[in-house]
């Protein structure tokens, strides 16, 4: 999944816009490391396809590379091109891409950020080129976020858990049960275990929520919470209903009621917390499992830290986006794309890219792997999570990136720092939301 210690996504244009946009750069411009025109194959009969990645973490990249040239150095005849892609910018570079007819064969991205261009027809229907070996070591609950309209169009093979970060020394002094991936808090655990680990001028939490929208959704996914519902007609509409309610309103609680959360964090990212976090001024920091890697980098000498799984509700469930590999639906060689996410993503592979994010692979048999299964880095941890990972509630819904920056964004950033009260924040999220959802279903 995305990570916020890239720059901001700006704002999403129409494609009337970037098209005109477009028009004024050289068609190589429109994708770094590309030429002009669908590639065919080369004289002798030899196959070029595009990867484009964003990794971009030292280990990952590194990776990623050497998964490409050993492609390269086993097939001849079907050559794959590393180009680098960044998060920061994926969905509108490949809206012009796809627009100007050069998107990338072989696309790396969020499933989150695939349902328009599913709906588009920018991506291939992988359903049937997925090989059985491969539909078969990824679960049926990872495959969804792939899925729209009972159709794969994106290969999940990286996933993210949110974890609790937490000070060891300072749990243990407090005398709280410190949970366990069997056992883990309750939110109404998590809130009176924030109080006791308050102190002064320390909090007991700090949430880094600069982009509050998916942390929330995926979080209340384990108090029964959907937010998006879809109609017997297919449509989706927006309800904010009680379940909805239980993670918003903790942490609203936290820093505006009980003041055992910082209220400098909630327009940070969470790289940004980690300072603080290392100097004792909070005990404990909702992340992404990956910042593991930031922490075990930049943490002081001697600084004693431990990953916790996330509350639970009436479940341990929780919302996941994970990182995807899709095919572009004008791609002309399609199997033999295929036949390289395949090779991507075979188990030792797997376990490959996984350990260069951070992250936990989605396929069975990479997960059973004994370098994931270590104490060090609470890794086991996190893959003791990965059967409680669900497809995040906004997976499929058109209108969802809109939704997200115009409505849901400001309303939970201004009902997070007490602006607004709970039943302002509904209206905006339902009345406002259901007028922007609509606008994507006629």
């Amino acid at each position: 999944m995305r990570h916020d210690t890239t720059p901001a996504t700006p704002a999403r244009l129409d494609r009337r816009t970037l098209l005109t946009a477009a028009a004024a750069l050289p068609a190589a411009a429109l994708l770094p490391g590309c030429s002009t025109g669908r590639r065919r194959r080369a004289p002798g009969g030899r196959i070029t396809l595009r990867f484009q990645s964003l990794a971009w973490q030292q280990d990952s990249l590194k990776a990623n590379k050497q998964l490409v040239a050993e492609w390269n150095a086993q097939h001849p005849r079907v050559q794959v091109q590393y180009v680098q892609g960044a998060w920061s910018t994926v969905h509108d570079q490949l809206l012009t891409a796809f627009e100007g007819g050069e998107a990338p064969d072989i696309i790396h991205d969020a499933s989150d950020d695939l349902a328009d261009f599913a709906y588009g027809g920018d991506l291939a229907d992988l359903t049937d080129l997925l090989p059985p070996r491969l539909e078969r070591d990824i679960p049926r609950q990872s495959w969804e976020t792939g899925t729209f309209d009972g159709r794969v169009y994106g290969v999940p093979f990286l996933q993210e858990p949110r974890v609790l970060i937490a000070n060891r020394a300072k749990l243990r002094g407090s005398g709280v049960r410190m949970p366990t991936p069997e056992h883990p808090w309750t939110w109404d655990e998590f809130g009176e275990v924030a109080k006791r680990l308050t102190r002064g001028a320390d909090h007991g939490v700090a949430w880094p929520l600069k982009e509050p929208v998916s942390a929330t959704l995926n979080l209340a996914l384990s108090t029964g919470g959907q937010v998006f519902h879809r109609r017997p007609d297919g449509k989706v509409e927006v309800r904010f209903d009680a379940v909805d309610q239980v993670v918003p309103r903790t942490i609203h609680d936290q820093v505006n009621v009980d003041r055992t959360a910082s209220r400098t964090t909630l327009g940070m990212g969470g790289s940004d917390t980690l300072p603080g976090f290392f100097a004792g001024r909070y005990a404990m920091v909702p992340l992404g499992f990956s910042y593991r890697q930031q922490i075990a980098q930049q943490a002081p000498k001697g600084f004693d830290w431990t990953v916790l799984p996330a509350p639970k509700g009436t479940t341990p469930a929780q919302g996941v986006s994970p990182q995807t590999l899709s095919i572009a639906e004008d791609c002309p060689y399609k199997e033999e794309a295929m036949a390289f996410i395949d090779f991507l993503l075979r188990p030792p592979n797997m376990v490959r890219l996984a350990l260069g994010d951070w992250l936990l692979p989605t396929g069975r048999e990479a997960l059973k792997d004994p370098a994931l299964r270590v104490t060090e880095y609470d890794w086991a941890t996190g893959t003791a999570l990965a059967s409680s990972l669900r497809s995040a509630p906004a997976q499929s819904v058109r209108g969802y990136p809109e939704w997200k920056d115009k409505i849901a964004t400001p309303g939970l950033q201004e009902y997070y720092s007490g602006a607004i009260d709970l039943d302002t924040l509904r209206k905006r999220l339902v009345k406002d939301g259901n007028l922007v959802l609509a606008r994507y279903q006629r």
